[in-house]
């Protein structure tokens, strides 16, 4: 059977009603150049950046009349008020940072002798009247805690998460990965681990292993399917159990993959958990951006220093041809790390063997490790490695100052 068309495709999205209700999405123009692949769609809808939330619904509709046309193995569809060939970023200047404050950050393990970090000191309370942090103590032999985090889900987070930890792996490092993820466990299928860890004295658990880093999740305690439904104090208590009441050993770091968003349980993780500094994902457009900003100033909020911005699904190279698409726009997460005085870490693209591999339990650091993506996800790592040395070498640099809307 011949595979689907562009054609096809937007006739099907012709029964989508537009936000208007006078008319749909195709007519009003609101749907971006459409490009098939291995008979998966990928395309954008602009929508105005204030109506991003309210319109989620229409982005949602869209993809699954296209994932249920005969032929279609998948869709990707992304809400975007970039118009094509428009500005990344708001055109409006922005307002002038304040001074930056000094933030202490935790140290990474040091090459020769490994330094491990005990206990971190209080954060200071910040000028607008929040109360000072409480003192956040360090797990035993955990050299640093970095936390990769994103406004919103559906950026690659946890699959950014999996491959910086066997990035880092990879470049000579220990390493650990927590899944902090209550609502959505990734890493269980993502590593192609199976079973349920190891009691190793009364409560304390024996993490699990794969490719060589140590690794926990709830997905581990409970069966795949099971909602999470849970409320803050719960989340909290099962994250705190999961962080200290694990074998972890001797690690470099450990790498905790963030529930997306900004709500409670995230702002309380990043508050108890001592942070060495935080990895934010985010996709080149604007409204991905938007949600990366609010993940940034929560962080900030906290005194957890930003170790960079990566940009995820950056563009696509076509499997046939080898031409590439910038189908959710590109640079926009570089942009906005300068905007922001943030390090920009790199750029993933948008490739089908990232996704493969990723549901097969075996990431592209892993099962192919020569191969680009690879190699981008070990620059990144290798960055983000250097941040933390550079904090360890000058513990008292001023975290960048940032402003937001």
């Amino acid at each position: 059977m011949a595979g689907v068309t562009k054609e096809q495709v937007l006739e099907q999205l012709k029964t989508v009603t537009g936000p208007d209700f006078n008319s749909n999405i195709v007519e009003l123009g609101l749907v971006s150049d459409i490009f098939i692949a291995d008979n998966k769609v990928f395309f954008s809808i602009t929508v105005p950046a204030a109506r991003a939330q309210e319109l989620e619904p229409l982005r949602s509709a869209a993809e699954r009349v296209v994932k249920a046309m005969p032929g279609v193995t998948g869709a990707i569809v992304a809400l975007t008020a970039e118009k094509k060939g428009g500005p990344t970023s708001d055109d409006a200047p922005p307002r002038p940072a304040p001074a930056a404050r000094p933030a202490q950050r935790p140290a990474p393990a040091g090459a020769v002798p490994p330094q491990r970090v005990a206990a971190q000191p209080a954060a200071q309370p910040h000028s607008h009247g929040h109360a000072a942090a409480p003192v956040k103590s360090g797990v035993p032999g955990v050299g640093a805690i970095i936390a990769v985090a994103s406004g919103k889900g559906g950026v690659g987070k946890s699959t950014t998460a999996v491959n910086l930890a066997l990035g880092l792996k990879a470049n000579g490092h220990r390493v650990g990965i927590l899944d902090a993820d209550i609502y959505g466990p990734s890493m269980p299928r993502l590593l192609g681990l199976r079973g349920k860890p190891e009691v190793v004295s009364g409560r304390v658990l024996k993490p699990m292993e794969g490719y060589g880093i140590k690794v926990m999740s709830i997905g581990f305690l409970v069966e795949e399917e099971t909602p999470m439904i849970w409320r803050g104090p719960m989340v909290m208590s099962a994250l705190t159990q999961m962080l200290r009441e694990v074998q972890w050993g001797d690690l470099d770091v450990l790498v905790v993959d963030m529930p997306p968003g900004t709500g409670d349980a995230q702002l309380t993780m990043a508050q108890q958990v001592p942070l060495a500094g935080a990895v934010i994902v985010s996709t080149p457009q604007d409204l991905a951006l938007i949600d990366a900003r609010k993940g940034l100033n929560m962080f900030r909020k906290v005194d957890v220093p930003l170790l960079g911005i990566v940009e995820n699904m950056s563009y696509f190279i076509a499997p046939d041809t080898g031409a590439r698409y910038d189908i959710f726009g590109h640079g926009g997460a570089r942009k906005e790390a300068e905007r922001l005085g943030v390090p920009f870490l790199g750029e993933v693209p948008l490739v089908m063997e990232i996704r493969e591999t990723s549901d097969a339990g075996t990431p592209v650091v892993v099962s192919n490790p020569e191969g680009p993506q690879a190699r981008a996800y070990r620059e990144i790592a290798a960055q983000v490695w250097n941040e933390l040395a550079a904090a360890k070498a000058n513990p008292g640099r001023s975290a960048p100052a940032i402003v937001f809307e």
